[in-house]
């Protein structure tokens, strides 16, 4: 692929984010009710394909339920607030209450509160006696000491999860946790992440990874670009890993899923994180806006209590509507932040195709001027697109 020319010394590929690409209608429209936006991983099916994702204000075993009742998966972070302390629902509402000035020193000291095992055996119970598919999210260096309680608390499916998640961890200091073997281990799909380029989802996937979460800095809480000056916009990083997963099925005729994580806000952005390539997408954001979101209006990542280097923000999002509303409608605002399915399944519709799949295979282009081409009086006035 042609690169840029950066300075003598340094070439670069041009990237894109979902804001500048856009979807091509094709020859063929179709009605709705003929589209199929369902997701199977392993012998998991959903009729919505989409992941809460694991953020504390995002999900509690509450909110994790319910999205398993309205047809999706919601993760549980096993390293947050419910596994620390419980009845976290005091320290959800103080959170809810910091001035920002204060909020991430006053994070970092709630988040000092160790991972209780027996908490985590709790939770994911609480979620299995619901029965729903219950998912749950360790970051590589504790799921040696957590996994087990959460498979026998009744775990289907095991996300192992960080800012930057590799095949191949170096370390001086101690042996890394060795995903291939790890995986190998258990008869439960395992989903890994975050990764952002080609080289790297292959590499993952060859651990034996049932998906991989795709996405390093795109989402709204998330600071890691500019604390680390790392990432990939998303569009790129999806596309990358799609063909990543293209050349694994060609080597070992097995199917590993691309899951989007992060940068998506509207259905208009769903629907493009599935045409260039994922086979599900991981809401944060959009979902903490739900009036039954634990954040209670605010939203932040895995890393913003980091206690030496805080990767993210406590972020005001606004609650708009229910879980329902946000996911399946009805839409009462024209923004594209409620009934986030019911747009991909109008997109798809709209475009002429029948599944996910189809949808992966959509033309696409690039297309800076999508956002703002004859938008001029909702620009100035504030509303419809403009409140992006």
């Amino acid at each position: 692929m042609a690169e840029i020319e950066i300075g003598m010394g340094k070439s670069g590929r041009r990237a894109y984010g979902l804001d500048d690409v856009a979807i091509v209608p094709s020859r063929r429209t179709r009605d709705n009710e003929d589209v199929d936006i369902s997701w199977q991983i392993d012998a998991y099916e959903f009729s919505l394909p989409m992941l809460g994702a694991a953020m504390d204000g995002v999900i509690s075993p509450r909110t994790a339920i319910e999205i398993g009742r309205l047809g999706g998966l919601g993760v549980l972070n096993l390293e947050g607030l419910w596994t620390r302390y419980a009845d976290p629902e005091p320290l959800l509402e103080e959170i809810a209450t910091l001035d920002h000035a204060v909020a991430t020193a006053r994070m970092q000291e709630i988040y000092k509160e160790p991972v209780k095992e027996e908490l985590v055996g709790q939770r994911v119970a609480e979620l299995a006696e619901a029965g729903i598919t219950t998912a749950a999210s360790i970051t590589p260096p504790r799921v040696e000491r957590l996994h087990k309680v959460a498979l026998e608390a009744g775990l289907d499916i095991l996300v192992i999860q960080g800012t930057v998640v590799s095949a191949e961890h170096v370390s001086t200091r101690g042996e890394p946790l060795n995903l291939k073997s790890f995986i190998a281990r258990y008869d439960i799909p395992v989903i890994v992440g975050g990764c952002a380029s080609y080289s790297m989802a292959l590499h993952l996937m060859r651990t034996g990874a049932a998906g991989i979460l795709v996405g390093v800095g795109p989402g709204n809480a998330c600071t890691s670009r500019g604390v680390l000056g790392i990432g990939v916009p998303q569009a790129t990083a999806i596309a990358d890993a799609a063909g990543a997963r293209s050349r694994h099925l060609e080597e070992t005729g097995r199917y590993v899923h691309v899951i989007a994580d992060g940068g998506m806000r509207t259905g208009g952005d769903v629907a493009k994180g599935f045409a260039m390539g994922a086979d599900a997408v991981m809401l944060g954001s959009p979902l903490a806006r739900a009036s039954e979101a634990p954040g209670r209006g605010y939203h932040w990542g895995m890393a913003t209590f980091h206690p030496e280097l805080p990767r993210g923000a406590r972020v005001e999002v606004e609650q708009i509507g229910s879980l329902r509303e946000i996911l399946l409608g009805p839409a009462i605002e024209n923004d594209g932040t409620l009934n986030l399915f019911g747009a991909l399944r109008t997109s798809m519709a709209t475009t002429g195709h029948a599944t996910i799949k189809e949808l992966q295979r959509a033309e696409v282009m690039v297309a800076p001027a999508l956002q703002t081409e004859g938008k001029h009086y909702q620009r100035q006035q504030g509303i419809g697109m403009a409140r992006r």
